[in-house]
């Protein structure tokens, strides 16, 4: 009855209203013979159209002597209650044959099928046939081969994909404990771990008379505010195809918050207290306790978004997964478990920076003046996003050599250990400073500019990624994609301030058995750095939520939607993985 009342409203709607597609945008049947002589059917819907499963009818519908023995079906997802495809489906048509029949036979196939927009219309059946001349003898030779039990098993899919496609069929419990189980392994990521220095420096600065418990319930906040910040934001950038992420790496967010960690460490040294003024919280209620909870929320919910971690595959499934079918409610839940994941080491390191306070006394400013270069090297991780390399490696540098005088570097008494791990972090840091003098941009090879070694152009190319074609609109692409037919295309969203894209540059990128195989590909890569309009078009149409993601596209230039890689990959996985292309 639902089906019936929308198509009766459809003709009116669109002609009334031109935000709906016409059936030939949103529908494009396509079928074609393979070389064993089986029909390759599929139906390419546009964004938020789906077509109901039991509208979809394959027919030999003009033969002669040719029949059809058997259909490989994709798998459908339920959704308001019916059995629909979300996802162009793709067919696998199996001929047969009279015995009599010889030589070439002219076919009429045909593909019926209806289909809805998310927008709420439902457009009227369709039918599409197709010409082909099958050749006979071919599918008497294929009469005693079995056909696959079902095609959707061979499909490939990308992680992303199988990801949402998990999200669409399976348990809400069993998909609450799987998105948990990925934020267990996100919280393993380098993205996270300035997370870290953050929760145990507001834990610490509580003061000498916290508890266990009040750790526990600050940590608490803490995790709780990041998981409602990434819930949020996940659930409006699947819904809009926006980043609230994105959006705030500009660079005035990020030195502001850079300032406010510098706040942060200076409070921790001692130079004064950091705290919300009395009029604000006699307001907020009478226990002076509640400002920590209060503060502790707001750096949580700020943290998630500005420091928190890189794109990776899970959250881009659960995007994707809401962008597809508007579903907020499942999709939020997700990311919200994914979330919790995340946030339970940071609870422990919480806990623990409650637990192990040092009585007062000396121990208790050292531990003050550990955390307040922890925020520093924070603040200076932050402008690494925006800042050119050589800035956060003098920082860096000079963070390292004030800290190392602070332990007593040159003070001819003291523990060992201390005076060990001192002249480590002081050699080191003047070797930044060196180095930064020399020209390294290397903050584990400092020195390396001392290197007496000859640099070949192809080489410095790789190195430096000036082999990539950097574009960042649609217009840009489109021509550089008509220009290079023929040839097998890799497309790397990169933004300036995406920690995961500069992995990617200097650890796989750099690898002489990933730029041997790089070789076979044209190199474009879509700087997402300025977050403007071009590039958020660009975004949106290939369904890129943030960097790091890489795309690639056959000799025809089409989308190789299953090869999609989102999130860091090491060298050796993602060098067996070009070569599949």
């Amino acid at each position: 009855m639902k089906k019936i009342i929308m198509f009766i409203m459809a003709t009116s709607i669109l002609l009334a209203s031109p935000s709906f597609l016409m059936p030939n945008e949103a529908f494009k049947p396509t079928a074609s013979l393979n070389s064993s002589m089986q029909i390759e059917s599929s139906i390419e819907i546009a964004k938020d159209i789906y077509i109901y499963e039991d509208s979809i009818s394959l027919q030999i519908v003009k033969a002669d002597g040719i029949s059809i023995k058997h259909i490989d079906m994709p798998k459908s997802v339920l959704h308001d209650g019916d059995k629909v495809f979300l996802q162009s489906p793709s067919f696998l048509v199996y001929l047969k044959k009279d015995l009599d029949v010889k030589g070439i036979k002219t076919v009429t196939f045909s593909i019926s099928y209806q289909g809805c927009s998310q927008k709420g219309l439902c457009y009227e059946p369709l039918t599409k046939e197709f010409i082909l001349e099958v050749d006979s003898v071919v599918i008497g030779s294929n009469l005693e081969v079995q056909p696959p039990v079902k095609l959707i098993q061979k499909k490939e899919l990308s992680q992303t994909d199988a990801i949402a496609s998990t999200i669409s069929s399976g348990n809400i419990f069993v998909i609450l404990v799987t998105f948990f189980g990925f934020g267990l392994l996100l919280a393993l990521t380098p993205c996270v771990f300035p997370m870290i220095p953050i929760i145990s420096g507001l834990i610490i600065a509580q003061g000498k008379n916290i508890t266990t418990r009040k750790a526990l319930a600050l940590s608490v906040v803490y995790v709780l505010a990041m998981a409602v910040a990434y819930t949020v934001a996940g659930v409006l950038a699947g819904l809009f195809g926006g980043n609230l992420q994105v959006a705030l790496q500009t660079p005035w967010v990020i030195f502001s918050f850079s300032a406010i960690f510098v706040a942060l460490a200076m409070s921790m040294f001692g130079f004064y207290e950091l705290k919300l003024p009395d009029s604000i919280v006699n307001r907020v209620s009478s226990a002076n306790h509640s400002s920590g909870y209060i503060g502790v929320a707001i750096m949580g919910f700020l943290s998630a978004l500005i420091v928190g971690p890189c794109v990776a595959a899970p959250l881009a499934g659960a995007l994707v997964y809401i962008g597809q079918t508007g579903d907020a409610l499942l999709g939020g839940m997700a990311l919200f478990a994914m979330s919790i994941g995340m946030g339970i080491p940071l609870i422990i390191v919480g806990v623990s920076a409650g637990k192990f306070m040092p009585k007062p006394g000396a121990w208790m400013t050292m531990v003050n003046a550990l955390f307040g270069v922890m925020m520093l090297g924070v603040a200076v991780w932050m402008l690494e996003k925006v800042v050119d390399s050589y800035v956060t490696m003098m920082l860096y540098s000079i963070l390292g050599i004030g800290f190392s005088l602070y332990l007593g570097i040159f003070e001819k008494e003291g523990h060992i250990v201390k005076r060990t791990l001192s002249s480590i972090l002081f050699i080191y840091s003047v070797s930044l400073l060196v180095g930064t003098l020399g020209g390294s941009t290397s903050m584990s090879k400092p020195l390396s500019f001392l290197e007496t070694k000859v640099i070949s152009s192809s080489s410095e190319i790789n190195t430096n990624h000036k082999k990539f074609i950097k574009i960042s609109s649609i217009t840009e692409l489109d021509a550089l994609l008509a220009q290079n037919r023929g040839k097998k295309i890799m497309l790397d969203f990169y933004a300036d301030w995406c920690v995961s894209c500069k992995e990617f540059e200097e650890i796989t990128f750099k690898d002489s058995i990933v730029k041997d195989t790089m070789q076979d590909f044209v190199l474009i890569q879509a700087d997402l750095t300025l977050n403007g309009k071009n590039e958020k078009e660009l975004s949106k149409k290939y369904g890129v939520f943030g960097p790091p993601v890489i795309l690639f596209f056959d000799e025809s230039s089409k989308l190789l939607e299953a090869k999609r890689v989102v999130g860091f990959m090491e060298p050796v996985q993602f060098s067996t993985h070009l070569k599949t292309i």
